[in-house]
C-alpha cells in the first residue's frame, strides 16, 4: 500500500451477504463498475471472501466484501459459511442480497438476526427485479434492483451512503492531545518486518494525524534521541515510541515530558484501550502451564526476533518466572472459544478496522478472558505503565486501581 492510500482499516467495509445464486458477485460488479467476482450460473461460484479496495462515489474509500453463499452446504460448504459469517465481524455495512423470484427465506431471516445482533446496519436488496411481473413496494431498508440490467444501482449505492455514519468529530491517533507548532519526536526503530523503504503502518498514521495537528513531526532512531532533545531548542510536547524500546526511550526521556507508544495510541483510536489496561494485570496471576494467546490482525513474515512471538513470550516467562504456554494467530484468525487461555495479547491492530477489534474485545470481555495489547503488556512490565498512560487523563482512575 503507497503512502497516498487510505488503509484497508481507515476504510468503510461493505459486506455482500445471502443465499447461493442470490445474485451478490453479479451485483458488486454492478456497484464498483467492474469484473471483482466472477459470476457464473453454477451455485456457490464464489468460494473465499473476495476482497477490493477502492473508492465508491458518494461514500470515498471503501473495501467491498462479496461473500460465499449463506446456505452452501457439505464439508467445504460449512467452512465457507464460517467464513462468510467472519466477515460480518469487520462489516461496518451489510448488503443482503435476495433473489427477488424466490423472496426471502429462513436463511435470510437468521442472517438479519446476526445483523441487528452484531449492531451492523443493513439494506435488504431484492436482485433480479427484471424477472418479476410486477415490484412491490419496499420497506425503507429494501430496494428493488436488476444488477443484469443496471437498473435502481445508483439508487442502492446512495442508499449505502446513507447508512454510513459520518463522524466529524472522529477520535484521532493522538491530534487531539496536541497544540498547533508542537514539538512531537517519534522514535521508530528499523522494523526489519515493513519493506525496505517504508515505516509500518502505525508510524505512517502517526505522522499524518501530527501533521493535521499543525503539530511538527521529528522522526529518531532510538540511538538518536537523547542527543535529539538536547539540541531540540525546545521540549517537544510528546515522545513516542515503538513499543519494543519502550525501556531506553523511557530511561532517555526526562520524566516531565510525556511519554507514549504507537501502540497505545492504536489501542485507543481502536476503542480497546481502557479494557487494556485493566486487563493487563492478569499477567500476575499466571501459572506454571496456563496459556497465553499472543494475537496480531496482520500476517507479515516473520523475523527471528518477532515481537509477538519471540520477544513478548520471553519478556513474560522472565517476568512471572513461569512455565508459560503460548499460543499465536495472525490475519483474520481469531478463535471463537477462547476458554482455553488465562488471557489474551493482541497487536495495536492498525490492520483491522474499528469494528473488528472492537469484536475481539467483546468477545474476550463476554467470556471473562482478560485482553491486553503489546505496548500496554511491554510498559506493565517494565514498570512504566504508569508513565506512558498520563497523557490521559481519564485512565487515572483506573491506574490507581491497578498500580
Amino acid at each position: 500500500m503507497g503512502l497516498n492510500e487510505t488503509p484497508s482499516a481507515n476504510r468503510i467495509h461493505i459486506g455482500f451477504f445471502g443465499r447461493r445464486n442470490a445474485g451478490k458477485s453479479s451485483l458488486v460488479n454492478a456497484v464498483t463498475g467492474q469484473a471483482l467476482a466472477v459470476v457464473s450460473e453454477v451455485k456457490g461460484t464464489t468460494t473465499d471472501p473476495v476482497y477490493k479496495a477502492m473508492e465508491l462515489l458518494p461514500m470515498g474509500p471503501v473495501m467491498i466484501i462479496d461473500t460465499p453463499g449463506i446456505d452452501d452446504e457439505g464439508g467445504l460448504g460449512e467452512l465457507r459459511v464460517k467464513k462468510a459469517k467472519q466477515v460480518l465481524n469487520k462489516t461496518d455495512i451489510a448488503v443482503l442480497v435476495i433473489d427477488a423470484s424466490e423472496g426471502i427465506k429462513d436463511t435470510d431471516l437468521d442472517l438479519i438476526t446476526t445483523f441487528t445482533a452484531k449492531e451492523v446496519p443493513y439494506v435488504i436488496v431484492y436482485n433480479k427485479q427484471d424477472l418479476l411481473d410486477t415490484i412491490p413496494d419496499p420497506k425503507p431498508n429494501e430496494i428493488y434492483v436488476s444488477a443484469q440490467k443496471q437498473d435502481g444501482i445508483q439508487e442502492l449505492k446512495e442508499k449505502i451512503a446513507h447508512l454510513t455514519t459520518v463522524e466529524d468529530e472522529k477520535l484521532k491517533i493522538v491530534a487531539d492531545l496536541l497544540h498547533p507548532s508542537d514539538f512531537v519526536v517519534l522514535v521508530t526503530p528499523i522494523d526489519k518486518a515493513a519493506p525496505k523503504g517504508r515505516l509500518i503502518l502505525p508510524q505512517q498514521q502517526t505522522i499524518r494525524d501530527i501533521l493535521e495537528a499543525d503539530a511538527t513531526a521529528i522522526v529518531v532512531k532510538e540511538y538518536e534521541l537523547r542527543d535529539t532533545l538536547l539540541s531540540l531548542g525546545k521540549e517537544p510536547a510528546m515522545v513516542i515510541t515503538d513499543s519494543q524500546v519502550f525501556a531506553k526511550v523511557s530511561a532517555d526521556t526526562p520524566n516531565h515530558i510525556p511519554l507514549t507508544s504507537f501502540s497505545i495510541l492504536m489501542a485507543r483510536y481502536k476503542g480497546l484501550l481502557d479494557t487494556a489496561v485493566k486487563g493487563v494485570i492478569a499477567v500476575e496471576a499466571l501459572e506454571d502451564g496456563d496459556t497465553v494467546l499472543i494475537s496480531e490482525g496482520c500476517s507479515h513474515h516473520r523475523q527471528c526476533d518477532d515481537i509477538g512471538t519471540v520477544k513478548i513470550p520471553r519478556w513474560m516467562k522472565n517476568y512471572t518466572g513461569k512455565n508459560i504456554n503460548f499460543e499465536f494467530t495472525s490475519g483474520t484468525e481469531f478463535p471463537e472459544d477462547l476458554s482455553p487461555y488465562k488471557m489474551i495479547v493482541h497487536c495495536g491492530g492498525c490492520m483491522l478496522n474499528e469494528r473488528e477489534v472492537r469484536y475481539r474485545m467483546k468477545c474476550a470481555v463476554d467470556q471473562g478472558i482478560p485482553i491486553t495489547n503489546y505496548g500496554i503488556t511491554i510498559a506493565y512490565m517494565q514498570g512504566i505503565l504508569k508513565r506512558s498512560l498520563k497523557v490521559f487523563p481519564h485512565l487515572e482512575a483506573i491506574l490507581e486501581e491497578l498500580i
